[in-house]
């Protein structure tokens, strides 16, 4: 997300945070890689 959106670490945290509370994401404690996102891939952009 950082280079997608060229934006410091602390501004990707703030999105994460933003996406979480919008019901998008969902973040699993003390996990890797614990991103899981809550929306349906057909109803994503695609990303170039």
């Amino acid at each position: 997300m950082q280079r997608y959106f060229a934006v410091t670490a602390p501004s990707v945290h703030q999105m994460v945070l933003g996406l979480e509370r919008h019901g998008l994401l969902r973040r699993h404690a003390g996990r890797a890689r614990n991103l899981e996102v809550l929306v349906a891939p057909e109803a994503l952009p695609v990303l170039r």
